[in-house]
């Protein structure tokens, strides 16, 4: 629907009006951004799919899966209502009912990083962007995927993590990184899983090769205790395994006489959909690949 637009105008002294007046224009209407949920049976992929709902500016648009096929994704995610958009697992045909609108619309990916650069290509071939959340993307397929995103001229965002929490303290983490030349990166999840975590590799890399050699006093050391050491500058990380426990970074810098700690605790996937909706209305306005959302904060 249309919006109509109205300014004040006061009066001027060398305007030929004489008194104050009010023009009113008519805007074009503005339109949701259509999200299509790439794994919506995921227990991710159902809390993006309420996030997105109540979220403003977007809507739920389409929901791909191989589970749940046929059903509801409104009642797949308890919603109140159902949404009536059923579960579909053919992403090519949800793709061209959708670009027939010629709405601004995005795919969310949260499937595997074997069927990530098929998924893209054919979000590309349709004209809509994608924000990709797949743990243990190589970065061969990411760099594959930008290079593909360059010619294209289509935006993408590919995001290791989507909690702004997580990138606070990565952002702290390098600034720390300059004042202390030793660090340990302590982990817990509740589930085993590959470790050191891609959250945790990461921080690594962030704050490696800055030009400071962490641990010298015993960076030689295979002690398995000692934990492993990522990256080329004695950053350890030790990883613990402990169900019951919230997903957690934690960092320690230190030198004689003091300690500084950082500590990121995730209950539960809730704490990454305020990451997820900013990428969504981040990458509309992308025309390449973006790897990682703290370059849009």
């Amino acid at each position: 629907m249309a919006a109509l637009s109205c300014k004040f105008h006061p009066p001027y002294k060398s305007s030929v009006h004489k008194a104050p007046y009010i023009c009113c224009t008519m805007q074009p209407p503005q339109t949701n951004i259509k999200v299509i949920i790439n794994g919506a049976a995921k227990e991710i992929g159902r809390a993006a799919v309420v996030a997105v709902t109540k979220a403003r500016g977007m809507e739920v648009a389409g929901a791909i899966d191989s589970y749940f096929v046929g059903e509801d994704i409104g009642k797949i995610c308890e919603m109140e209502e159902a949404l009536e958009i059923p579960i579909l697992s053919d992403l090519t045909m949800v793709l061209g009912s959708i670009s027939q609108s010629k709405d601004t619309a995005v795919v969310v990916d949260f499937t595997d990083p074997s069927t990530v650069y098929d998924n893209v290509k054919q979000t590309t071939a349709f004209g809509m962007k994608s924000v990709v959340y797949v743990p243990r993307l190589k970065m061969e397929t990411v760099s594959a995927l930008s290079a593909f995103c360059e010619k294209a001229s289509m935006g993408c965002l590919v995001a290791p993590t989507l909690s702004i929490g997580s990138i606070l303290l990565q952002q702290a983490a390098i600034s720390a990184s300059f004042h202390y030349n030793n660090v340990e990166i302590v982990e817990s999840r509740a589930h085993p899983g590959d470790f050191p975590s891609p959250d945790a590799i990461q921080i690594a890399n962030n704050i490696t090769n800055l030009g400071q050699i962490y641990n010298r006093d015993d960076i030689s050391s295979d002690m398995p205790a000692r934990g492993q050491v990522v990256g080329e500058d004695g950053v350890r990380v030790h990883s613990m395994v402990l169900p019951g426990l919230p997903s957690s970074t934690t960092l320690y810098f230190s030198r004689p006489g003091e300690v500084y700690t950082l500590k990121h605790d995730i209950t539960n996937v809730q704490s990454l959909m305020p990451g997820l909706i900013l990428a969504i209305r981040k990458v509309v306005r992308l025309k390449n690949l973006v790897y990682g959302l703290e370059k849009l904060l």
